[in-house]
């Protein structure tokens, strides 16, 4: 089997409504200042992802319109396929709350990468370790299906923390301790002897 070489980019950074809340899968804008202001990170992208490779987006909204900001700043506009399983971490019925108010439940700081435990699993929502389940499935999926291949993923922060822990062989609790900025790259590949790792939240240059 062909290795297949994986970028994880995480989407722009979301309004600041948003920010205040957990929001998790819900479907929120991208900040429009931020937008402007990081033309210069966008043309970074453009002209450090590979080419060509096949574009995978989650179905929200601030991944797709990551991919398109990194279009306008040079990348050939490509085709973007939805990955469902590349779908943040649905938190349910927390979805909405004030993060102090989710963070005062388990005795975390608001500004922890995670506000929850990874075994935590909210009323309707998911815990982190299915997320690294469904993530898990899905990269032995793509890295059988794209042999040889580059795939640029544009997803959000906790499915790429769930996609170290699967690569890693790490408890999702750990994989939760793991900075992953907006716009950071995150490299791996696949091998038929295992995965390679070749970067975590790099910065877009």
């Amino acid at each position: 089997m062909k290795p297949v070489r994986f970028w994880l980019l995480r989407h722009a950074l979301v309004e600041a409504r948003a920010r205040a809340v957990l929001y998790g899968a819900r479907d929120v804008p991208l900040c429009p200042l931020a937008l402007a202001a990081e033309r210069a990170q966008y043309e970074r992208l453009a002209a450090r992802l590979p080419r060509p490779a096949r574009w995978l987006i989650s179905p929200l909204s601030r991944t797709r319109e990551t991919a398109r900001a990194i279009f306008a700043a040079g990348y050939p506009a490509q085709t973007l396929t939805v990955e469902p399983a590349l779908i943040e971490q649905a938190l349910g019925a927390w979805e909405g709350l004030p993060q102090h108010e989710v963070a005062a439940l388990f005795a975390r700081r608001p500004d922890q990468f995670w506000p929850l435990p990874a075994a935590t699993r909210p009323p309707g929502g998911e815990s982190m370790a299915d997320v690294v389940a469904r993530v898990g499935v899905c990269l032995t999926r793509l890295a059988a299906d794209h042999g040889g291949e580059d795939v640029i993923a544009v997803a959000h922060g906790g499915v790429i923390r769930a996609a170290l822990a699967h690569v890693l062989g790490i408890a999702a609790e750990q994989a939760q301790n793991i900075s992953v900025a907006n716009l950071s790259l995150t490299r791996f590949e696949w091998h038929r002897e295992g995965w390679w790792i070749g970067g975590v939240n790099e910065g877009p240059g």
